[in-house]
């Protein structure tokens, strides 16, 4: 019998000649003598291009489509504990595990001589082993030993799909070593509010971090097609469109430790957002940093407890939670779920009666739905809308056929073509700053115009060379329509400020709203000549040195006014 020093030796000089073929150059075989193990995995180039599975430590690599990949590692001890660990990223894979005992009697009956090497490696070769576990399919699975023999194993895999990228974990003390989070009793995400545009997720953390104290930070995943069962599926997902997923040359493998291609880089810095794709020249391919559209992750620290928004309604939504150990960079996944947000409330459609005026009002970035069906046949309709603050955006669809879709400040006025039994939507949407307001007319009356005309500047121009200590002058444009203006004087503090005049912006408060103190006058004034149509006017019985607010009205047929922008002025102290 041989001893168990000189089968051991053995074994590693049949696994080192079974792949020598593999390699131009002499490798060692893993160890896990702690001290150099931890040399070994540092050096980037150990098990680059191998076919040896270190102890301990994760390997990532590439499959190309039916063409088998086969793995091998040492077990130097009986009763060892062994765990392996084969994680799919996006093609499910059919894998095996089997060992192979090397003989324990030496050739020539007894004699003592041992086998020669190449014997012992024709032996390894032809002998398919003894098949310890087997599995199809695309979640992460494990065999899990406590007591595995000695010998040498062989991991073979294979994708009968696609090209695709996987990784693999062996250890023969699974209990000590705990790379991966670990899971707590109830690993599932639960939805703990659900909104139009937002999901409020909860789950309960790894022991990893609350009991043995390891650096965990979790990851979200939101998309709309499906759950993962890996982090590495996600970054496969994410880089499916780009260099990530490009093949590596043949012969080559992604290097296992290059943890910047497969996940978080290896700092320590739970509080980022940490990117899946990283650029490396290694093997010349750009590496793209857009994500996909539809596929979103989000690192959000030791946090157990987050509010997805920016979400679509009544669209549903796959979640999947990753606790990831920042020290390993390995990653362990929670039970994803799903969930539809809610419906946007349905708007109330308002009903415009011809010719008469209707008060709107928007909240901030909000929208309102309008509904015109005039009772008569008509050849045209126009549209007058009003806004009173800051610009609307205004869309009119005829029978649903858009046939208008434009910003609207101040007064403006649309004439559309007519159609028997018509009936036009209009949607207004509000401004992004704050609440609009606006007022709005539809009517298949050319005539009925209910909102007076304007010039394109609604300025009023202060001449200070006029300026006195109890007088100022002013003046504005008017439009060749003969229309009411009315002037309005308000004193103000001298720390009257730009903010509190876009307060009293209001365009559609009309004169009606102000003191009759107020009041300086009221007159009529039109030109058919654009160019002349300018008036002015001298606002006399101020006090000196102090400041007003003027304000010019101008009123239609229709009774309605609208507001020129308010000019602040300022009296002389000294005449």
């Amino acid at each position: 019998m041989l001893s168990a020093n000189t089968r051991m030796l053995l074994l590693h000089c049949a696994l080192l000649l079974l792949l020598l073929p593999l390699s131009s150059r002499t490798q060692k075989l893993p160890t896990r003598d702690e001290e150099l193990f931890q040399m070994q995995i540092r050096d980037k180039a150990f098990f680059h291009d191998s076919s040896v599975i270190p102890d301990g430590a994760e390997i990532s690599s590439y499959l190309f489509r039916d063409t088998p990949k086969r793995y091998f590692f040492v077990v130097e001890e009986d009763n060892t504990p062994l765990a392996v660990t084969v994680t799919p990223c996006d093609a499910p894979l059919e894998w095996k595990l089997s060992v192979q005992e090397l003989p324990e009697e030496a050739s020539g009956e007894g004699s003592g001589e041992t086998e020669p090497l190449e014997q012992q490696k024709q032996q390894i070769t032809n002998e398919e082993g003894t098949e310890l576990f087997s599995y199809k399919g695309n979640d992460v699975e494990y065999f899990v030993s406590s007591s595995s023999p000695s010998g040498l194993y062989q991991l073979d895999l294979l994708s009968t799909e696609k090209d695709t990228h996987f990784k693999v974990y062996a250890t023969t003390t699974p209990e000590s070593d705990q790379p991966y989070p670990e899971l707590p009793y109830d690993p599932r995400i639960d939805v703990t509010s659900l909104g139009r545009t937002t999901v409020t997720l909860a789950w309960k953390p790894s022991p990893t971090a609350s009991l043995l104290k390891q650096p965990i930070q979790y990851c979200i995943v939101i998309n709309k097609e499906h759950n993962f069962k890996s982090l590495c599926a996600v970054e496969a997902k994410l880089g499916s469109d780009d260099a990530f997923m490009m093949a590596p040359k043949p012969g080559l493998d992604f290097s296992p430790f290059d943890f910047a291609h497969f996940g978080f880089p290896s700092d320590n810095n739970s509080g980022k957002e940490r990117g899946f794709l990283k650029s490396s020249s290694k093997f010349g391919r750009q590496m793209s940093s857009k994500p996909r559209v539809d596929l979103h992750k989000i690192c959000i620290g030791n946090k157990n407890i987050f509010t997805v928004s920016d979400l679509k309604p009544d669209m549903q939504y796959y979640f999947d939670m990753f606790a990831v150990n920042t020290n390993t960079n390995m990653s362990t996944a929670y039970i994803g779920t799903f969930a539809r947000t809610k419906e946007e409330a349905k708007q109330k459609t308002v009903e415009l009666k011809d010719g008469k005026v209707t008060d709107i009002f928007i909240k901030r970035k909000g929208a309102k739905f309008l509904r015109f069906a005039p009772v008569s046949s008509h050849q045209k309709v126009t549209f007058s809308v009003h806004s009173c603050l800051d610009a609307v955006q205004i869309q009119v669809r005829r029978d649903g056929k858009l046939l208008l879709s434009q910003n609207v400040e101040g007064v403006r006025q649309f004439q559309l073509r007519g159609k028997a039994k018509a009936k036009y939507l209009i949607r207004l949407k509000g401004s992004k700053k704050g609440a609009s307001m606006l007022k709005i007319l539809a009517t298949t009356r050319p005539n009925k115009q209910s909102f007076p005309s304007l010039p394109e500047d609604t300025r009023i121009k202060a001449f200070d060379r006029l300026r006195t200590c109890s007088s100022v002058t002013v003046a504005w444009l008017g439009t060749q329509e003969r229309n009411k203006f009315c002037i309005y004087k308000k004193e103000v503090d001298d720390n009257y400020n730009e903010e509190q005049k876009k307060r009293e912006q209001n365009q559609c408060l009309g004169p009606d709203t102000r003191k009759k103190s107020e009041k300086v006058l009221c007159k009529y004034f039109h030109s058919q000549n654009i160019q002349k149509a300018v008036t002015t006017e001298t606002i006399r019985g101020l006090q000196p040195g102090r400041s007003y607010l003027l304000d010019v009205y101008v009123i239609g047929h229709g009774g309605h006014s609208v507001k020129y922008q308010s000019k602040l002025v300022k009296t002389r102290k000294f005449c």
